[in-house]
């Protein structure tokens, strides 16, 4: 249905991450944040890996460029 679930994902400040982007829609979708400096698009029925950080603590927001009306997130670094 062109959102993230979760919506708002926790990690720990100044630590590389690894998040598995999995897209069960039949269509592309590209993950996009400018705060985390990351592009990739997933292409439908398909996944895809982002790396991130590390992160000083604060809230990161991320898209899916494709469908930015629903496609919403965050990434929250405590």
């Amino acid at each position: 249905d062109h959102r993230f679930t979760p919506a708002e994902l926790r990690v720990k400040t100044n630590t590389r991450v690894t998040i598995t982007v999995v897209n069960s829609d039949s269509t592309p979708e590209e993950f996009e944040s400018k705060a985390l400096k990351v592009e990739k698009v997933i292409p439908g029925k398909s996944k895809g890996v982002v790396r991130i950080g590390p992160l000083k603590p604060g809230r990161y927001s991320f898209v899916g460029e494709y469908h930015e009306d629903t496609a919403k997130g965050v990434v929250v670094a405590e």
